[in-house]
């Protein structure tokens, strides 16, 4: 396995929010979490990342138990978390923001990674020399996805990349987040539209009320009747 939760409980101050989540996401896979909103989903995010130190429990990546280190011990075993957020500098230039998202890495590596994100991301290398801030909502998360590529990791976590997006920037986004898989990326979403993320999805969690509560493949949890009621309006 990749990526591996055992028996996950955390939460923010005394309100335990995950009851003991247990995902298993292996190499290359594209793994979907999927809920409604409050069900613990960026929780789960935020714990993996090292933002959130888990009451019980284990995150081991790679082998290696990663709960408990800081983010950025995290990002630099190659565990590199994109927010819902972005956190972009937004002051900062295109380029700007791509260099720092290679800190962990040698200077020596920063032109090809930067050349991979150019080339995932066309309009980046276009803009390369725009304001962050300047730059529409999804010309903003394709720079929230390069920067974080920059950092060279073997598992990328992504909460709610399409959120605020139009339909057509949707369907980019998840295109790249694919072609980031085909590299030999092992991706982690949790997608607000949830058939797109099913769809592009090898497997799939269902999480309610901070638990785990369905598995299945990407296709099978779309004609799951349960899910389609609940998550897909069908």
């Amino acid at each position: 396995m990749m990526l591996e939760t055992v028996d996950l409980h955390a939460g923010y101050r005394k309100l335990e929010i995950l009851h003991g989540v247990e995902l298993r996401i292996g190499e290359g896979e594209i793994v979907s979490l999927i809920g409604a909103n409050g069900a613990g989903k960026t929780t789960t995010l935020r714990t993996i990342a090292g933002l959130i130190t888990p009451t019980s429990g284990k995150v081991v990546f790679d082998g290696q138990e990663v709960q408990g280190r800081r983010a950025d011990e995290i990002v630099r075993a190659g565990l590199v978390h994109v927010a819902q957020d972005r956190a972009l500098f937004g002051e900062l230039q295109v380029w700007e923001n791509l260099e720092m998202g290679a800190y962990t890495q040698p200077r020596s590596t920063m032109r090809e990674s930067m050349d991979r994100v150019f080339e995932l991301f066309p309009i980046l290398a276009e803009r390369r020399q725009q304001r962050a801030d300047t730059m529409s909502g999804g010309q903003q998360q394709m720079l929230a996805i390069g920067r974080a590529m920059m950092a060279r990791p073997k598992c990328l976590t992504l909460d709610e990349p399409s959120v605020g997006l139009a339909p057509n920037l949707v369907a980019q986004v998840l295109e790249a987040i694919t072609a980031i898989r085909d590299t030999g990326v092992t991706v982690l979403i949790v997608e607000q539209n949830a058939k797109q993320a099913l769809r592009i999805s090898d497997r799939a969690y269902v999480i309610e009320n901070g638990s785990l509560v369905l598995e299945g493949t990407g296709s099978e949890l779309i004609d799951d009747p349960r899910v389609r009621e609940a998550y897909l309006g069908a």
